[in-house]
């Protein structure tokens, strides 16, 4: 019998493929059943999120979406780190696909820093708690980086997944340069990471404001699908992204910056930013076509 065969319980032959995922499943289903599995004090689930959350974007970034990913060898392979990205897309799909991508290259799980609307939402709030994201602050992100953690962090924000499809792979502002003084403080290498192809899945052509103050959200997007196409404009578009993380950059020389020089902070932020930035249109260039 060829050795990627199998049997099933029906004695039915499998692919050896299949028959382990079969075992996986099970397994992960008796790990549950009688609670032999880990949640850390920010909720974070690792069983959960390998097996179930991040294989549902699976798909999407690898058959969809098509994503290619260099430097992955920048992201250290212990120890803490800050990945520092560039933010588009509308929704922060992105940051998830980043996410999975540092997962399946290094085995490592990203923690995303995320806004508090994040976990205003009964919903998300809950899967995000779950999937390892923490609110975007600076206590919490000392201490994942002083346990050692990758934490993932995208300095533009709103304004950075909900600009006009006019101003896309411009980068918005990096604030004050947070994530700078956090890095440092726990001696963490800042790793800058550039994604091309979020722009393309919901280019957003007009915001109503108006929505968005009654609703309490910082847009409400209107793109070429959505509203016109009721849900099927809810399904982005299927652009080609590349995904580069670059060389890390050392905070660590900086810890009295961080605390009593704003302007070495500021300057190392615009550093980040001009490297992200540089990184970008690189990759545009070697992309070519959007969707093609």
């Amino acid at each position: 019998m060829d050795d990627r065969l199998g049997k099933g319980g029906n004695g039915a032959v499998v692919p050896a493929a299949l028959d382990a995922r079969i075992a996986a499943g099970l397994a992960f289903l008796r790990r549950r059943l009688v609670g032999q599995y880990d949640i850390d004090e920010f909720g974070f689930d690792p069983d959960l999120t390998s097996n179930v959350l991040l294989p549902l974007i699976r798909p999407l970034a690898e058959k969809y979406f098509r994503a290619e990913v260099r430097g992955v060898e920048n992201v250290p392979a212990d120890g803490a780190a800050l990945i520092v990205a560039n933010h588009a897309g509308t929704i922060p799909i992105d940051a998830l696909v980043t996410q999975l991508l540092i997962h399946d290259r290094t085995g490592r799980h990203l923690r995303l820093l995320a806004a508090d609307l994040v976990f205003r939402l009964p919903v998300t709030g809950h899967l995000a708690r779950k999937a390892g994201h923490t609110l975007a602050c600076q206590e919490d992100t000392a201490r994942l980086l002083e346990a050692g953690e990758v934490v993932g962090v995208w300095p533009e924000g709103f304004k950075g997944i909900g600009k006009p499809f006019n101003q896309r792979y411009q980068l918005q502002r990096f604030g004050r340069g947070g994530f700078v003084t956090a890095a440092a403080k726990a001696g963490a290498k800042i790793v800058p990471c550039a994604i091309v192809g979020a722009e393309e899945i919901y280019p957003i052509i007009a915001d109503v404001k108006p929505l968005a103050k009654m609703l309490g959200l910082p847009y409400v997007p209107v793109t070429p699908t959505f509203p016109w196409l009721g849900p099927l404009g809810l399904l982005p578009l299927p652009s080609k992204w590349l995904v580069e993380f670059g060389p890390p950059i050392e905070s660590s020389d900086l810890p009295e910056a961080a605390e009593d020089d704003p302007l070495s902070v500021l300057d190392m932020t615009s550093q980040v930013r001009e490297t992200i930035q540089h990184m970008i249109y690189r990759l545009l260039a070697q992309r070519g076509s959007a969707y093609g």
